[in-house]
């Protein structure tokens, strides 16, 4: 087991099952889905710590055990068509895309977007349709979908995406505002209805072109 390896299995150890992620087929994925493929270079040694890392742009990418609870959470399945919302690096991209049929992913920034699709390439991720665009929309087009992942925190779920979801399709996203947003699993019960269930407390950078609440000033 070279270094970068040992990083992933420490990772996984001590940071991913202690955040109640034991589903076997989540922690395989972490396991083998390499990391430092989606870090940019100088921080490459830091691509299995407990930290978040900058990507530009005002993004970052989150600590592993955040990606790792989401994709826990939301409970994937081999047969699934999954939105994304987020590109960023790629590596979440690629974790869903691991656990399901195949990912729909959009990122507003060409750049990262650029960069999303090299590392995905480097990692030899194909079941994925990555796409330039704003995520606030969704991908109607492409839907619906049996799971929607939000890669980045947002002040409220558009009910525009809660739409794209499949009746029994899931929607995860970390909702609110600093100092503590809550983890949110949104259930599509009805042509209709939806249930909604705070799952963790957390904090995430926020998805560009979301709208933010507003101020009002004396």
């Amino acid at each position: 087991m070279n270094a970068l390896e040992q990083a992933r299995f420490n990772m996984v150890e001590q940071q991913i099952r202690p955040w109640q992620v034991l589903d076997p087929a989540v922690l395989h994925t972490l396991q083998h889905i390499a990391r430092e493929l989606f870090v940019p270079a100088a921080y490459q040694a830091l691509a299995y710590t407990d930290i978040e890392i900058p990507l530009g742009h005002g993004q970052a990418m989150v600590a592993p055990r955040i990606d790792a609870r989401l994709m826990h959470d939301v409970a994937l399945k081999p047969t699934d068509k999954v939105l994304e919302i987020g590109t960023g690096s790629g590596y979440l991209t690629a974790l869903l895309a691991d656990r399901s049929h195949h990912v729909v992913s959009l990122e507003i920034n060409p750049e990262l977007h650029a960069k999303a699709c090299a590392n995905l390439q480097s990692a030899g991720i194909s079941n994925v349709d990555l796409r330039m665009a704003d995520g606030y929309a969704g991908a109607s087009d492409a839907g619906p979908f049996d799971a929607i992942v939000l890669g980045g925190s947002v002040y409220e779920v558009p009910q525009v995406l809660l739409d794209q979801l499949k009746v029994g399709g899931r929607l995860i996203a970390i909702v609110g505002e600093e100092p503590v947003m809550q983890a949110t699993l949104h259930i599509r019960t009805s042509a209709s209805a939806w249930d909604h269930k705070a799952l963790w407390d957390t904090t995430a950078p926020r998805l560009l072109g979301f709208k933010q609440p507003s101020r009002f000033t004396f």
